[in-house]
């Protein structure tokens, strides 16, 4: 096997290597050891593209070689000095020659593609990460009196969605109590303009079944099991963010 033949066959391994690589870098976690990984893939990319180059070289002289030998022959098959043998034999060698150049410059090719899908690959991992840490958290937490849910969305924009789950699931209208401020909010000192007030007991099917429905969704609620002096005025489920003392 010659130069050129031993260095593609290490090309086409580390081509596959890199390939793997980076599949696995698009799918890294945020941490900073993973965020290193793609660096590597780089590194090992730029040292197969600087082999693929100097094989390329290498490969460029022995087509340019082969295709004057073959010119010098032809001259030399037609003054009847050599024989057919000898001319396709030549003819041969130069059709070798411009097909391993064509294969190294396609591997060339891949290698400045792969470099650039590893970069992108790397950004996207630090993109995610940037967003998990970002990201708002959810909590659950529940006593004798409150159960408390804090989601990622702490509106009741989609107000309409909960009542047609609700709806759907039990046959009847989601029941409200309050929509926004009410006049016993305002007697409680509570600002309660963004959220609503279901009379349902949170141990009941109906109260579990639309606390669940909250969760998935992401959906902050507070959850009262009874009376509570100066806070609730009995079993309900609060949608939304907790109410604020009005100052």
């Amino acid at each position: 096997m010659n130069l050129g033949n031993r260095l593609r066959v290490f090309g086409v391994g580390l081509a596959l290597l890199v390939c793997f690589g980076a599949v696995a870098a698009q799918n890294t976690s945020a941490s900073a050891k993973d965020l290193n990984e793609p660096q590597s893939l780089i590194d090992a990319t730029q040292q197969f593209k600087s082999s693929t180059e100097a094989v390329l070289r290498f490969e460029e002289e022995e087509a340019n070689k082969a295709t004057l030998q073959l010119e010098q022959l032809r001259n030399l098959f037609a003054e009847g000095l050599i024989a057919r043998s000898e001319l396709e034999e030549s003819e041969q060698a130069l059709a070798t020659a411009q097909a391993n150049l064509s294969a190294t410059r396609q591997q060339l090719t891949a290698a400045y593609h792969m470099i650039a899908e590893i970069k992108a690959a790397e950004e996207l991992a630090k993109t995610r990460a940037a967003r998990t840490l970002t990201r708002p958290t959810a909590s659950y937490s529940s006593s004798a009196s409150i159960i408390r849910h804090t989601g990622t969305v702490n509106t009741v924009s989609n107000l309409a969605q909960i009542g047609m789950f609700f709806s759907s699931r039990f046959g009847r209208p989601l029941p409200l109590s309050a929509v926004g401020q009410t006049p016993t909010h305002n007697r409680l000192g509570f600002d309660h303009r963004h959220a609503v007030d279901v009379p349902l007991h949170p141990d009941s099917v109906e109260g579990k079944a639309l606390m669940n429905y909250l969760q998935q969704q992401g959906i902050t609620f507070l959850a009262f099991r009874g009376a509570i002096p100066g806070v609730s005025t009995g079993p309900h489920i609060h949608i939304g963010r907790p109410s604020h003392r009005i100052s």
